[in-house]
Parts: structure tokens; sequence; C-alpha cells
């Protein structure tokens, strides 16, 4: 199983995890569409835009391997903003290739790709 060095572990201040630390001897749980329906709680909401946002800045739009990329996590984006390249895809190894479809990413998740705020103009700050 590939280890993505540098992947963030988890979203940052929370227990939503983004990998696993080990392969698991009884074999890899399988990536599944899992619908997300609109009344899904925020926090869950945010985990699936920070992963999105790691699967971005780690692979941009190339294709990557499964490798200890949490499946759970995978599984809420797959089939839209992350798409299978192996013709048959098998959701059960940790080989497997995937990809993020940019399209489909930004126009679920607009906020991945927004720029960062740049600082106000001098003209924009009061003097007291």
């Amino acid at each position: 199983m590939l280890k993505h060095r540098g992947f963030p572990g988890r979203l940052p201040s929370t227990d939503f995890q983004f990998t696993i630390r080990r392969a698991n001897p009884k074999g890899a749980t399988p990536i599944t569409r899992r619908e997300r329906y609109r009344d899904r709680r925020t926090p869950d909401r945010e985990a699936d835009a920070g992963f999105l946002k790691a699967l971005w800045e780690h692979f941009e739009d190339q294709p990557f391997e499964r490798g200890n990329l949490d499946a759970g996590r995978l599984s809420w984006l797959f089939g839209r903003e992350v798409v299978a390249v192996d013709d048959p895809f098998d959701p059960t190894s940790y080989d497997a290739l995937l990809r993020v479809d940019e399209a489909q990413a930004r126009a679920n998740f607009p906020e991945v790709f927004a720029e960062p705020d740049t600082f106000a103009d001098e003209d924009d700050w009061d003097e007291d």
C-alpha cells in the first residue's frame, strides 16, 4: 500500500480522518458512492471540502493511487468530484487509480478553489 507522504492525516482540529496507518489484513475497504443529502451536518460538509482541497493541493487533476487514503472519506466524493481512472475499476484495491474531476469539483465546492484573501489596500485602512 502506497503511503502518500505529506498528505494531511485528518482535518485540522477534528477527528475526520483522511488517511489510514496500515493496510487492512482482511483486504481494503471498498470505495462506494455515498449519497450526500442537503441536510448533512455542517462539519461533514466541511470535512468533504477539506479532503477535496487536500486532494487538489497534492494531486491536482493528475491520476493518483488510492494507497492509504481513507475509503470512507473517498466514498463521499466518489463518482462526482473523484472518479476512477481504471476500467474496470476495482473498489477494493489499494492500487486503484483515481483522479479529481476538476469541473465537477469546482461546481460543487467552489470554496476549495477560491483565491485566498489578499491584504486590503492601504487606502482602505482607517486612520485613527
